[in-house]
């Protein structure tokens, strides 16, 4: 049979009543959902409805375990609850596998019916000393007696995750804790316990076992800022809330260990007073906790606020400390005050966008924040709008500046009262200060102004054609400086026909010439004239006025024809006409209609000619008789304005009357004969053109032949050798050392003349001086043909190779002879010799081109 049991562990004294205090013992729960009564079979223990069993009196014999029955029976519910509860001194806690039975109303007295009972939690505190293992609770069934009985234990803490936190003996079912434990690890634990005979079959159902980590206080609260930010404006009343802090305890906040409490140590500065702010020592807000706070005082406090726990018990709990920085916010509590009650400024008249005075205000608020930026407004003194107060934004002062022109004829000072004020309004209760508002004086000074034309521009009317000399106006100026005693005197600025002169000392305006509306210099029948007036101030002003003069038309121009040229058929058709039209410079009602008519004389004119009227600006000119030869007439023709009085003009249009196609459009033989020439002229004008093709035909002919002949009769060298357009080296320097014994007498002149007379005729030296008769040598012509100039070199080769004098290199031959007359001597007249007294030293210093020379004539004795 299996029974449940209760086993508690307590020392001897614990046995011990104090005066009538119970004395706790253990608990006993039961799942029932109705209220339950419990009794004792032992008097000298009791249970409570909540399960709690206390000792009633004190208990003498401490040496053996004490054991007693406690019955529970649910009210009306028929159903009994039994179990045994032992005490043991100085041991662990016995848990047995719970027992099963039912009262039953029969006479037979009892019978078993299933119980449930909860069997309690254990209880372990958390960072146990040891020693380790630690017996916990011991296990055991009501069948060990009558067979060897197997315990074991399953779930998170023995065998799953985290492994082998706890243990139980399998043999005498004491549980043991191998290791201190973390309630903030991990809080509590879940197992089963389990009962199996040798053979390994099940005894026992499984119980459940609660283990719960009893918290102890090891971890300090924990704030999660180290410094708080917070504000409050400043004049709040008490109990305004600023800030909340908060810190957090690791530990079980449902008891002391984890309840934490806030107090303020510190407050830095301790102005007005040290206790400015307050702190809810459970929510951790911070409140004002007196009046005074002032920005402009202190604009920060510095709190520092504590946390501990234990219910903020200091001798007990753990504390930790964070910083509070409370900001005192502006409010708009000071109003802008002007530094003095009187500002005075002076302003030159006509004077715009200048500063004139400068207003400087101060203000206690916070700089740069709506509270502190001063607006200003002018209340009287300027009824015009002449100034206007613009706020410096750096340092916050009034500029006066001036935005009309002031007349220091008009106003010689101006008296502003000005007020100032914030942009933002004023917080509750705080009044306007009287400084807040000051007068402002501001001074005109004169200056010389420029001379000024009442009426800017002057229009006038006259008409065109007045003559020279006429009075037009009189355009004169006014200085404003009224009181200053200034002379104006005036001149021309612009005048681009040159029409006009003005007196310089009153402003009258006469012509000089002819006014003509249709003048280039006319726009819309206005010309404009601008005059200058200076007065004679220090410094002098001037001033400029524009002269607008409206001329009136009158008809002095006379309607001119268009077109000047046109053409029609010689024989009259409906179609052969001339459209006709007049333009006139003049202005309506000086031009059209125009009338359009054919003079009188010569009378062959209105014989063959006739006009017809189309509008009042056009008309037609034709044919009056079938048919007129073909030519170019002049025809007259008289045009005539509609002015009053009218004025004509005779035009003539020359018409040319030439025969025409189908079309009424001239043929070109017609064109050509209508401009004047005749047949003969044609014919001598197309003979004069065969003539003209004929002669280039044969000189390109000519040509040709001339470039076949040249072909035929190449140069004798080859173009490769051909020294035109070739580059010509100079620079040899002959063939070596063999090369230097050649005989200088061929190329001086010789002393005689015998040996080249004693010559056959044909043959001599190329390069001397002919002195036989030139006749008998080829002389090149002044315009040579190529192929001559062949004949010419190929000549003087055979003349030189048949000179046996000639040396046999270094030879200059001369091809192209020029002839005789030069007033210049022949080369050959120049002697070298090197008995001459000349220093030839300086040749060393030419360079290495030189040096050939300067070891031949240079070397002095080696020489």
């Amino acid at each position: 049979m299996m029974h449940s049991c209760y086993i508690a562990s307590m020392k001897p004294h614990q046995l011990k009543t104090q005066g009538n205090t119970d004395v706790f013992l253990a608990s006993i729960l039961i799942s029932h959902s109705k209220a339950v009564g419990f009794e004792s079979s032992d008097p000298n223990f009791s249970v409570r409805p909540d399960g709690s069993v206390y000792a009633e009196q004190e208990v003498a014999n401490l040496s053996e375990p004490i054991q007693f029955m406690v019955t529970a029976r649910g009210g009306h519910d028929p159903h009994i609850w039994e179990t045994t509860v032992k005490l043991f001194p100085g041991h662990g806690p016995k848990i047995s596998f719970p027992r099963k039975h039912q009262k039953s109303s029969s006479a037979n007295g009892l019978r078993r019916q299933k119980r449930d009972w909860v069997i309690p939690p254990i209880n372990v505190p958390e960072n146990s000393r040891g020693p380790f293992p630690q017996m916990l609770v011991r296990i055991r069934s009501d069948q060990d007696l009558e067979k060897g009985i197997r315990y074991s234990i399953t779930g998170a803490g023995a065998d799953q995750p985290p492994i082998d936190v706890y243990n139980i003996d399998p043999v005498h079912g004491k549980m043991f804790v191998t290791r201190p434990l973390d309630r903030e690890e991990r809080a509590s634990y879940h197992l089963r316990a389990h009962a199996v005979d040798m053979n390994g079959n099940k005894v026992e159902s499984p119980i459940d076992l609660y283990i719960y980590v009893i918290d102890m206080n090891d971890n300090r609260p924990e704030f999660q800022n180290q410094v708080y930010n917070g504000s409050v404006a400043e004049g709040s009343k008490p109990g305004t809330l600023v800030m909340q802090v908060t810190a957090n305890d690791s530990d079980d906040d449902t008891t002391a260990n984890g309840m934490v409490r806030y107090r303020i140590l510190s407050q830095t500065p301790h102005m007005p007073i040290p206790n400015m702010f307050t702190i809810n020592s459970e929510t951790g807000d911070i409140f004002t906790m007196a009046a005074g706070l002032d920005r402009e005082k202190v604009s920060q406090y510095i709190i520092i606020v504590q946390a501990t726990d234990m219910e903020g018990n200091l001798n007990f709990g753990l504390s930790n400390t964070a910083t509070a920085l409370i900001s005192v916010t502006d409010i708009n509590d000071n109003p802008p005050e002007l530094t003095a009650r009187t500002f005075s400024g002076e302003v030159p008249e006509n004077s715009v966008n200048v500063v004139v005075a400068n207003l400087t205000v101060i203000d206690r608020d916070q700089p740069h924040s709506p509270n502190w930026a001063a607006q200003y407004r002018i209340a009287s003194g300027d009824p015009q709008g002449h100034f206007l107060i613009r706020t410096n934004p750096i340092n916050n002062d009034g500029m006066v500046t001036v935005v009309k022109p002031v007349d220091y004829e008009q106003n010689r000072a101006f008296m502003l009262t000005v007020i100032v004020s914030n942009k933002a309004p004023l917080a509750s209760g705080i009044q306007s200060s009287l400084q807040s508002s000051a007068g402002v004086t501001i001074s005109v000074q004169d200056v010389n102004e420029s001379p000024v034309f009442p009426t800017n521009p002057k229009s006038i009317r006259f008409e065109e054609g007045v003559p020279a000399g006429t009075t037009l106006t009189v355009f004169a100026a006014q200085d404003p400086d009224l009181f200053i005693q200034q002379t104006v005197r005036y001149s021309k600025l612009s005048d681009p026909a040159n029409w006009l002169r003005i007196n310089r000392t009153n402003g009258q305006i006469t012509t000089m010439a002819v006014l003509d509306r249709e003048s280039m210099y006319v726009r819309n029948n206005i010309y404009e004239a601008t005059f200058l007036a200076a007065d004679n101030g220090s410094p002098p002003a001037s001033g400029t006025g524009t002269l607008q003069i409206h001329l009136i038309d009158v008809n002095d121009n006379a309607p001119v024809m268009m077109p000047k040229e046109a053409q029609l058929c010689e024989r009259a058709n409906p179609r052969s006409k001339v459209n006709i039209t007049a333009s006139d410079a003049d202005a309506d009602p000086h031009v059209g209609p125009f009338v359009f008519e054919l003079p009188s004389y010569p009378p062959s004119i209105r014989r063959n000619w006739t006009i017809s009227r189309i509008s009042g600006d056009y008309a037609q000119l034709r044919l009056r008789i079938p048919y007129l030869d073909a030519e170019v007439y002049d025809v007259p023709i008289i045009v005539s304005d509609s002015g009053n009085p009218p004025l004509s003009n005779r035009s003539i249009i020359k018409v040319k009357v030439c025969p025409c196609d189908d079309n009424g459009d001239c043929t070109t033989t017609g064109a050509v004969a209508a401009a004047g020439l005749g047949t003969g002229a044609i014919i001598a004008i197309l003979i004069c053109i065969i003539i003209l093709l004929i002669l280039v035909l044969v000189f390109v002919m000519w040509m040709k032949r001339r470039e076949k002949e040249r072909q035929a009769k190449p140069l004798l060298i080859d173009p490769e050798d051909d020294v035109r357009d070739n580059i010509l080296k100079y620079d040899e320097e002959g063939g070596g050392e063999e090369d230097q014994d050649y005989d200088l007498s061929q190329l001086q002149q010789p002393e005689s003349v015998e040996h080249i007379i004693s010559k056959p005729v044909g043959v001599r030296r190329v390069d001397e001086r002919p002195i036989i008769a030139e006749s008998q040598y080829p002389v090149r012509p002044s315009l040579p043909h190529p192929g001559d100039i062949g004949d010419f070199i190929n000549d003087g080769l055979r003349a030189a190779d048949n000179d046996p004098t000639a040396p046999p290199y270094d030879s200059l031959l001369v091809f192209d002879y020029e002839g005789s007359g030069s007033t210049a001597g022949s080369v050959s007249s120049l002697n070298s010799s090197s008995s001459g007294d000349q220093d030839y030293d300086y040749l060393n210093d030419w360079g290495p081109r030189f040096k050939k020379l300067a070891d031949l004539y240079g070397g002095g004795e080696d020489n």
